[in-house]
């Protein structure tokens, strides 16, 4: 079996040789009832029976630990038996496919909540107007904590602040956002299906965890990029077909309610 990462934690220094299913349970602090499940779905080798007894060796409590480590990255137990198996069989290196597993659960981008002082959003709100941050908070975009205030999403706070010093009220700031995400969620689950079906065959040189890793990691600033650039492109040609028009002359010479 592949070598664990550095991070698990044996759970002990010296074991035995081979252990009933309660000595395994005990030796391992997982269940029995747990232990037999994980055999049921074939996650975990069957014991060798010799008479009427069943014996268990160290080959079961480093699958045990295998088990319990892809469970607290949330895999699914019928998961982690397809990956067991393939890596029992050589067809899949663990330490690949963890550090595949750690690149696709990263941050797409550098936006990550941030929880504000209330003097660093003094900083940040410095010159917006009375009542901006119950707005904030009303759109979801703060969230009160104690003496703190969290931002889930820091860049886009900074946005709308910007949005609405340019004129641009934050809830119609926030409504264009709620369609971007939208259209953008439609886009990602598309465009992930698409990398998936060309896997090993144009996305990436084979389907080895290191290849679709570095393929991966290739498609994060390079999809950005395309978005942003494509999205700017169909900007710019909605915005000209209004101007165009003279749907915007239009709006322009008409009086504001006040």
């Amino acid at each position: 079996m592949a070598a664990l990462q550095r991070d698990t934690v044996p759970f002990m220094s010296e074991e035995p040789a081979e252990y009933t299913v309660d000595e395994l349970a005990t030796h391992t602090r997982v269940p029995s009832r747990t232990i037999r499940f994980y055999q049921s779905k074939g996650a975990l080798a069957k014991p060798e029976i010799r008479g009427r007894k069943a014996f268990y060796n160290t080959t079961h409590v480093e699958r045990l630990q295998l088990i319990g480590t892809l469970q607290d990255r949330g895999l699914s137990i019928r998961a982690i038996r397809d990956l067991v198996q393939r890596i029992d069989s050589g067809d899949l290196a663990l330490d690949e496919w963890l550090g595949l597993e750690d690149q696709l659960h990263s941050r797409f981008s550098d936006d990550a909540p941030r929880l504000y002082t209330q003097l660093e959003l003094d900083q940040l709100l410095d010159g917006q107007r009375p009542g901006v941050v119950h707005d904030l908070i009303r759109l979801g975009l703060l969230e009160r904590q104690g003496d703190a205030y969290l931002a889930a999403s820091p860049t886009l706070v900074q946005s709308m602040l910007q949005m609405e010093a340019a004129g641009i009220d934050l809830d119609i700031a926030q409504q264009a956002a709620e369609i971007t995400r939208k259209h953008l969620g439609k886009l990602g689950a598309a465009l992930g299906k698409h990398y998936i079906k060309h896997a090993g065959a144009g996305f990436g040189r084979t389907t080895s965890a290191s290849d679709l890793g570095e393929a991966f990691g290739a498609a994060r600033p390079l999809g950005q990029l395309v978005v942003h650039t494509v999205f700017g492109q169909e900007m710019e040609k909605v915005l000209r077909g209004y101007a165009d028009s003279g749907q915007i002359a239009k709006i322009a010479t008409k009086k504001s309610k006040v």
